[in-house]
């Protein structure tokens, strides 16, 4: 049975290794420096960069520009960006490799409000933010893996010693493990979170090398763990899924780079996983059946990541052109969302669009000289929206509160 399957999804990826071209439909340019890290929003609206000019940038992706007011510059290189899952912060750290120095903080978005984690480890290389927001795990240069309690900016565990340097630190979905890997692929570690203990161990220490960082993923049942990895001493060119308890291998592999594969992405639904390798490809797969769906020529892609829908990808690249220093926006081709059971992102209609600017508007203060009371609507059709944007104008109301907009009426929170 296993040797049908290894034929099927041998045969699945010789049918669809055909080389496409990626197009971008917008890129995002204003860094000055390498983008490392990328990161969308929960919402699928807004995009976060850190880069090595020190800067952290908040993206507008319908307009496809900057948002300045809100760009945070630092005194170091931002090595790693994170949004915690509900959008309302926004995690970056780095360090200067000269100085020494480190640096992690959280914005909170909507207020500008800065916290900071203080730590004595080297340079942070990589973070992440639990499912839940409570805590927060950073991996760094010596080393060393930390958790942090994210409210108190406390530290909780650690510093573990890891086998290997730390390349990517990710919390399973109920927060009960963080998975290590190294940055050459050669080591992969659980640490259990409440008992800050070590788990499981697999592969050795291969020493300083950071030519590449593998990301590795949980999948959603936190059973299971994606990462690539070489059982040799060859680099990892390979993506394996193991077993979150014993880290044995699960299935067969993802196989079709030829280089080492330094990013991976899976969709929030588990259906599509996507990597970016050092053949200077992105290759989009479908994870139940190891399928290679699409494989695109991309040069020197550094990182990319995947929009909380699976629709569109976003990357960066490895250059040494200031031209390049850019965040490209590209759409996943049909007939690869259609093999995953997704259809193309519908384009809205202009009275989707004011319905969309009306809650926007609804949801604002509106300042008036004039105390009105708020606005309670029973059961207010949707079906006339410019009747009710005139009504909330000319009434000038004063809506602090509100609202809650559903399909038929209007609601007070």
């Amino acid at each position: 049975m296993k040797t049908q399957v290894m034929a099927s999804a041998s045969k699945h990826r010789s049918a669809a290794a055909t080389s496409r071209i990626l197009t971008p439909v917008m890129t995002l340019k204003g860094h000055k420096d390498s983008i490392p890290s990328i990161y969308y929003f929960p919402d699928g609206e807004k995009m976060i960069s850190g880069s090595w000019d020190n800067t952290v940038r908040r993206w507008d992706l319908q307009s496809g520009k900057e948002i300045e007011e809100v760009r945070d510059i630092g005194k170091h290189a931002v090595r790693a960006v994170v949004v915690s899952r509900d959008g309302r912060w926004v995690i970056s750290a780095g360090g200067d490799a000269n100085s020494r120095r480190v640096e992690i903080k959280a914005c909170e978005v909507e207020t500008g409000f800065v916290k900071r984690f203080q730590t004595n480890t080297e340079i942070i290389i990589c973070i992440d933010i639990s499912a839940d927001g409570m805590l927060l795990a950073s991996g760094s240069m010596d080393d060393t893996v930390q958790i942090w309690n994210f409210h108190t900016c406390k530290l909780v565990a650690g510093p573990f010693e890891s086998a290997d340097l730390v390349g990517t630190v990710r919390f399973s979905h109920d927060s009960k493990k963080l998975a290590v890997n190294s940055p050459v692929g050669t080591s992969l570690e659980v640490w259990d979170v409440e008992t800050k203990t070590l788990d499981v161990r697999i592969g050795k220490s291969r020493g300083w090398d950071w030519t590449y960082m593998p990301i590795l993923l949980w999948t959603d049942e936190s059973k299971t763990i994606i990462a690539a990895f070489t059982f040799t001493n060859d680099d990892a060119k390979t993506i394996y899924e193991f077993d979150g308890l014993t880290l044995k291998t699960v299935g067969t592999p993802f196989e079709g780079h030829t280089e080492v594969v330094r990013c991976l992405a899976l969709s929030s639904d588990g259906a599509l996983l996507a990597s970016a390798a050092d053949d200077h490809t992105i290759k989009l797969w479908a994870f139940g059946t190891r399928q290679l769906l699409a494989s695109f020529d991309v040069q020197h892609p550094q990182f990319f990541v995947l929009s909380p829908d699976a629709r569109q990808l976003a990357y960066t690249k490895f250059t040494d052109d200031d031209r390049d220093l850019k965040i490209y926006i590209c759409e996943n081709p049909p007939d690869v969302l259609a093999t995953i059971g997704l259809s193309p992102k519908a384009q809205s209609t202009p009275a989707q669009k004011t319905n969309t600017a009306l809650k926007h508007l609804l949801q604002v203060r509106i300042a008036s000289s004039i105390p009105t009371p708020l606005i309670y609507m029973d059961r207010c059709s949707l079906m006339q929206p410019a009747v009710l944007l005139q009504h909330v104008v000319t009434q000038r109301c004063h809506l602090p509160h509100l609202l809650s907009l559903g399909d038929k009426d209007v609601r007070p929170l």
